[in-house]
């Protein structure tokens, strides 16, 4: 048998508001919840609204999830596939793609990608041997949290068999919706939710298909000579002397609790989701005192230490991609509804000589 979801076509504008009615629930999921007596339940919401909630004794050969975004557009299938640790230091790809901060928009997601080549009309990878990194923050704000996440988890097993590479990393919002922490998340989510009777973090936990893929995914990782992280690296974290795989792991170990239990936790486990850890600090891009902002020196260190040119971050938002320390930080989150409808830059595409800030209708200049 095969969970199968009424796909309904319809022309989609990307407009300035979501025409949609936040007291009903849309179009969600799936969620894939691996239970205690070996069955798997699979949980969806159809474009009409309904909860369909189905549990199979054991998942049939050639298992299909069927995706749509929350209006019933975008339809692309999904195959469960194997979960592994990216390598946290990797080779750069002859074209590398960077985006940050999704945050739920189906839409604004497909039409990025599809624009610069990465996938065609099918939602399929047509990027060859090439990388895409996503720096986190897909949770929140939009209403097509798993369907961005599905994708991209599709992607990454259908990059792979190219030769390619999709990064997917973990920003704060990945923590704060796992820890409980709904306040940017619409209403739809806790409606599912209370519907199931369950907290909604429990569709993410480790004993599901998303949350072990999540479980998995890197907060910093070095691609050829730059180091990707979702926030920044401040002078406390460099003070410590630590190694990105040992903050990877650390951050992974704790991802699925409270946040008052990380805290309690241990002081390092304190530290890496406080304010100077690496998916908040907001020093290498604002100069406020509240944010300690890294001296240049302070950078070069940094630099040095890890042994690359650059750090290429997301978080703080920006009109357009912007650069600081003279380009060894490029900070690449921007508005991406505000960006889309101004034509102004939403990610950046590094090749092996150039930097290009790229848009909905592909490269729009050299970054300087």
């Amino acid at each position: 048998m095969i969970l199968m979801v009424m796909l309904t076509m319809f022309s989609i504008t990307i407009s300035a508001k979501d025409a949609v009615d936040d007291n009903k629930l849309s179009c969600d999921g799936p969620y894939v919840i691996y239970q205690e007596d070996g069955s798997v339940r699979v949980i969806n919401v159809t474009p009409q609204g309904v909860v369909k909630d189905t549990t199979y004794a054991k998942l049939p050969e050639g298992f299909t999830l069927h995706i749509t975004d929350h209006e019933g557009n975008y339809p692309f299938d999904v195959h469960l596939h194997a979960i592994a640790r990216q390598p946290w230091k990797q080779q750069q790809a002859k074209k590398t793609f960077v985006m940050s901060d999704p945050h739920g928009r189906l839409n604004l997601v497909v039409n990025l990608l599809q624009a610069n080549g990465i996938i065609d009309s099918q939602l399929r990878w047509c990027y060859g041997a090439n990388q895409l990194i996503v720096i986190g923050d897909i949770f929140d704000r939009g209403y097509d949290v798993p369907q961005i996440f599905w994708l991209f988890y599709k992607l990454e097993a259908e990059a792979a068999e190219c030769g390619g590479r999709v990064t997917v990393m973990l920003g704060n919002h990945e923590p704060m919706e796992l820890a409980g922490d709904m306040r940017y998340a619409k209403p739809k989510y806790k409606m599912l939710a209370e519907k199931l009777g369950i907290s909604y973090r429990h569709l993410f936990f480790p004993n599901t298909e998303l949350g072990r893929w999540l479980g998995t995914r890197n907060a910093i990782q070095i691609i050829g000579r730059n180091l990707y992280v979702h926030a920044g690296i401040s002078r406390e974290f460099y003070e410590r002397n630590l190694s990105i795989p040992m903050v990877n792991d650390s951050i992974s170990s704790v991802l699925f609790m409270k946040s008052k239990q990380r805290k309690a936790h241990s002081e390092f486990c304190k530290f890496l989701y406080g304010n100077r850890g690496p998916i908040w600090y907001r020093g290498l891009v604002l100069k406020t005192k509240k944010w300690s902002p890294l001296p240049s020196d302070s950078l070069n260190m940094v630099l040095q230490r890890y042994d690359v040119d650059r750090i290429i971050v997301g978080h703080t938002i920006f009109k357009d991609i912007k650069r600081f320390y003279k380009g060894k930080v490029i900070a690449v989150n921007v508005d991406n509804l505000e960006n889309y409808n101004h034509q102004r830059g939403r990610a950046i595409l590094i090749t092996d000589e150039k930097t290009y800030v790229v848009g909905d209708n592909g490269i729009k200049r050299i970054l300087k």
